[in-house]
């Protein structure tokens, strides 16, 4: 593909035709990396893997030698489409009908790829294909999966290798509505666990042989529901728990179960780490229990750190192009949930500014073609404020 002739509809069209539902790579990264290396990138496919977890393909690719360094972010990996008989469109044919591209990925996020793509290839055409520093691409195919063998490896093998980032934007669905009205400078944390309180099996019709473990669960659920973890902070919400599933696993109606578990999510902001947090969540537990109920919380891994890149130079060079392409004032948010910037952020600062994510995980996902040609725009003008 020439450089000069780039098209993020097409792009976004041929990409959204690959079936690439995590982990398969679907022909998605070998279509990046044709039009990548055709326009002089050096590109490196590299494969993660780990026990226990389906090994993943990633790909690497940079052009220039010299800093600055500007990265594109991003994951060719979607999630199934579900049942393709409800799709007005099929998920991966790419189809446009009333100025409208469909398919799984169309925002999230392949449509972001396409238009980083075709605005760092009409950048480096206007410059006789070389940039003014260095252009990168860091695009995985776990972000939609476990996250273990995608961005945080690749990022790490690149930077083993001697690679600096000064600055990236990874291309989620971030505005609310439109072009323009969100940036992304942070995203809370994500902690998960399960709250066990054991009791002692019994007949219904004598409960005093017995110990209900349900009540216990719901006197210790009440307590962690009831008083807030926080109030939030200068960029953050406040943060929440929420419990998702109460489980006892009891078939019958005249036994009193021996055991009772309720599994629950913590979204966190920059007033906690995981180790303070989890402090704070047994302490209410234990006041709540008084010695009284039998209890424990299995906490499980996580990698979903609270993080924010604070408002500064990039963040106002960022604004700026949207500004002058689209007229609006973006809001810098963080809220949602988690993404491959987690990783991204021990690296360099970090931003997330992609498509409008109303239809991201919907029956016939899709996006605008003006949307398409007005993201490829702000991030040339991206590229050309930032190599000035």
């Amino acid at each position: 593909m020439s450089i000069t002739t780039a098209d993020p509809t097409a792009l976004a069209r041929d990409l959204l035709r690959c079936p690439s539902v995590t982990p398969a790579e679907g022909g998605a990264l070998s279509l990046i990396e044709g039009v990548l290396k055709a326009a002089g990138f050096e590109v490196h496919r590299v494969t993660f893997a780990e026990p226990g977890t389906a090994p993943v393909e990633n790909l690497y690719a940079r052009i220039g030698e010299q800093s600055p360094h500007l990265a594109f972010a991003g994951h060719t990996d979607v999630v199934p489409p579900g049942e393709q008989a409800k799709w007005t469109h099929p998920p991966f044919a790419g189809e446009i009908a009333d100025g409208t591209l469909y398919g799984r990925g169309a925002v999230d996020m392949k449509g972001a790829i396409a238009c980083a793509l075709a605005a760092t290839f009409d950048h480096l055409a206007a410059r006789g294909g070389k940039p003014k520093g260095s252009i990168s691409f860091l695009i995985t195919g776990d972000e939609e999966g476990i996250a273990v063998n995608g961005t945080v490896k690749l990022i790490k093998w690149a930077a083993e290798r001697g690679e600096t980032f000064d600055h990236c934007i990874l291309g989620e669905p971030s505005n609310a509505s439109m072009i323009g009205d969100t940036i992304k400078i942070g995203r809370r944390g994500s902690l998960n666990g399960t709250l066990v309180v054991t009791g002692k099996q019994g007949h219904v019709a004598y409960p005093e042989r017995a110990d209900n473990p349900v009540r216990g669960l719901v006197t210790l659920m009440s307590a962690l529901m009831t008083a807030a973890l926080d109030h939030g902070s200068a960029q953050f919400d406040a943060s929440n728990l929420e419990f998702t599933s109460i489980d006892i696993g009891n078939t019958v109606v005249n036994l009193i179960p021996g055991e009772a578990r309720a599994r629950f999510n913590i979204r966190f902001n920059d007033c906690h780490s995981q180790t303070s947090l989890k402090v704070l969540v047994e302490k209410r537990a234990a006041d709540a229990a008084a010695g009284h109920i039998r209890w424990h919380i299995e906490w499980e891994p996580s990698n979903a750190d609270s993080f924010v890149t604070k408002p500064g130079p990039f963040v106002d060079l960022v604004s700026a192009a949207i500004k002058e392409v689209t007229a609006k004032e973006p809001k810098l948010s963080t809220t949602g949930g988690t993404s491959d910037a987690r990783f991204i952020k021990n690296y360099c600062p970090v931003l997330e500014f992609g498509l409008v994510g109303q239809t991201m995980h919907q029956v016939d996902e899709r996006t605008a073609i003006a949307d398409l040609t007005t993201l490829t725009a702000v991030y040339r003008k991206v590229l050309d404020r930032y190599f000035a």
